[in-house]
């Protein structure tokens, strides 16, 4: 297997510690061979006869696995830092085709281990999680979803290459969706509205496109459900995001929470914003705009914002300045806003070298700090968890973990705020901490717009949008847009791009920021603690499920009555004592 062969090659031949992302030499996966040398294994671990044995054939199939998934890593990161480069964008496409189908391969290879005499031991040595996860693998494949997954990810890489070569002309400039959205803070109030005009032109104008793409992951994506026996995607949505200890009911109570609590602080906060912009009513295009004076503005460039960050992480723990050097030292952050770089973000990983890969665009805005904390978050707990878990299979935990990680360490950053902002890091703090808290009813907006389309396929797109524009109406009723605007009849969900590639994950932006207000509220008790239980957090990666995560971290479960009211009372004090809210009133 050349992929395989070439790391293990660069294994042997030089350390592992001296690379550089740019230089890494990418290897297309032969997958014949890759699923051969799963049937291999898989039939040499059948005939283990110790425990001893079969671990050390365990080992061998980790290391050929983590080859492979390096590989396809690096395509994919590749693909998204210039969508127009058309190498990176055919292999992107072919290992997106040819991944479902070593899948099947992969699962027997599972299922000897799932069945081995010795099954015992291995829960023993790495916990009941290590099955946990092959169980879930296994519930949300059948081959029959194989031609289904093939056209499921050309559909989500179109909608992702729309974005990305999104050329918008606007104040004499050629600009990118990040590009643009810098301009919905913008001091001029007439410049904010064009800005949001023209961003909404960019969706209206795909529209039929976007509605024909959404139209068909429903369908293809209902189909897989009942290929697997389900009546349609969603319980296959919760199963690939790994809930196996919450489901619907726990997550509709949760949403209701958000209404009766979250809701209500949200008008006021923005009712107070109306009183300090001096505008009768609070439209969308001033929602960005928090102060009167100006938002904070990072106080140098983008370079200047990097070695913030680095001296930050250096001062925050010895293991986060290990970190820092790390991605610096690796090359493994791509941050700066380029023409034909996807319109994303994200952290993922190269386990062969235990190293995270941080993707963003930074545009100049407050958006920039929550890149450096956000996902240099998700970066710290993938970095500390590949060098904690013994196996890779932990190296990542479940999504609606992950985001607690990134939201807390923006928490943790609120006493550097004035590295980055100068005289402006008050306001940044506050605004920060108030988009947290209004970004919640947008996020279970998000999540239950997907169970109403995936629930009645039937909809129209236009019934879709309706449904959309009425969501709003309930968990986020200070909305405004212009009379006649494409947003205004419930375009704005086209431009959530979760929506489309990643099923049902977005509510966990609601549930971790829970967490994240819990730990806001430790580490202003007792740092020293908080800290401990946020590196116990990073540290166990997917070696337990949710609830078991969040015990073993000291936090609470979202779902409980009246989790939500106390998890959001330090952050509601805080906001409303605020002498920027004393400035609305006066």
């Amino acid at each position: 297997m050349k992929s395989i062969r070439v790391v293990k090659e660069r294994q042997g031949n030089r350390k592992m510690d001296d690379f550089k992302f740019e230089t890494l030499e990418y290897v297309r996966p032969d997958y014949e061979a890759v699923g051969a040398f799963a049937e291999q294994m898989a039939e040499e671990m059948k005939e283990a006869k110790s425990y001893a044995e079969l671990k050390e054939k365990m080992a061998r199939a980790e290391q050929a696995s983590d080859a492979f998934s390096t590989m396809t890593t690096i395509a994919y990161i590749r693909h998204t830092l210039d969508t127009r480069d058309a190498f990176y964008e055919e292999e992107n496409r072919y290992n997106d085709e040819m991944y479902p189908t070593v899948l099947p391969k992969f699962l027997a290879f599972d299922e000897v281990l799932m069945n081995s005499p010795f099954r015992d031991e291995i829960e023993k040595e790495y916990g009941r999680q290590f099955f946990v996860k092959k169980e879930l693998t296994k519930k949300t494949f059948c081959e029959e979803n194989i031609p289904l997954m093939q056209r499921e990810a050309k559909l989500t890489n179109e909608y992702q290459k729309m974005m990305a070569e999104a050329q918008i002309a606007f104040d004499g400039k050629t600009l990118n969706l990040y590009g643009l959205q810098k301009y919905f803070g913008h001091d001029d109030r007439e410049i904010r509205r064009a800005a949001v005009k023209a961003y909404s032109d960019f969706y209206h104008g795909h529209e039929q496109r976007l509605e024909e793409i959404w139209d068909e992951l429903i369908g293809i994506r209902n189909q897989m459900g009942r290929n697997l026996g389900y009546e349609n995607f969603i319980p296959v949505g919760y199963l690939q995001q790994g809930r196996t200890d919450y489901g619907q009911t726990e997550v509709e109570a949760f949403r209701e929470q958000v209404r009766t609590e979250i809701v209500p602080l949200c008008e006021k906060l923005y009712a107070a914003q109306a009183q300090r912009l001096g505008v009768d009513k609070l439209m969308f295009y001033d929602e960005e705009r928090v102060f009167p004076d100006g938002n904070a503005v990072p106080a140098g460039d983008d370079d200047f914002m990097v070695e913030e960050a680095r001296k930050m992480y250096h001062e925050i723990s010895p293991e986060t300045g290990a970190f820092i050097d790390f991605m610096i030292g690796h090359g493994m952050m791509d941050l700066k806003n380029r023409p034909g770089k996807a319109s994303t973000g994200y952290m993922t990983a190269l386990p062969v070298y235990k190293a995270p890969f941080v993707f963003s665009c930074f545009n100049q805005t407050i958006f920039d700090m929550q890149v450096l904390t956000h996902e240099l978050g998700h970066a710290f707990a993938g970095y500390m968890a590949m060098r904690s878990q013994p196996v890779s299979d932990f190296y990542s935990e479940s999504t609606d973990i992950a985001e607690i990680h990134s939201m807390s360490m923006e928490q943790f950053a609120y006493p550097y705020a004035e590295r980055f902002f100068g005289e402006d890091a008050d306001k940044f703090r506050f605004a920060h901490l108030q988009d947290a808290v209004t970004f919640v009813p947008f996020g279970v907006a998000v999540d239950e717009f997907q169970h109403i389309c995936y629930a009645n396929p039937e909809m129209t797109p236009k019934q879709r949008t309706l449904a959309w524009k009425k969501l709003e109406e309930t968990y986020m009723p200070w909305r405004q847009y212009e009379a006649d605007d494409f947003f205004d009849r419930g375009g704005y969900w086209y431009h959530k791009l979760h929506i489309y590639l990643y099923p049902f994950y977005y509510i966990n932006y609601t549930l971790t920021t829970m967490g994240a207000m819990e730990f806001k509220k430790k580490n202003a008790e007792d740092h020293k603690k908080a800290w401990e239980d946020y590196l116990k957090l990073c540290r166990c990666g997917g070696s337990m499920s949710y609830l078991e995560t969040l015990a073993h971290a000291g936090l609470n479960s979202p779902f409980a009555d009246g989790s939500v009211k106390e998890a959001m009372g330090v952050a509601r004090e805080e906001l409303m004592s605020s002498p920027f809210m004393e400035e609305s009133n006066g």
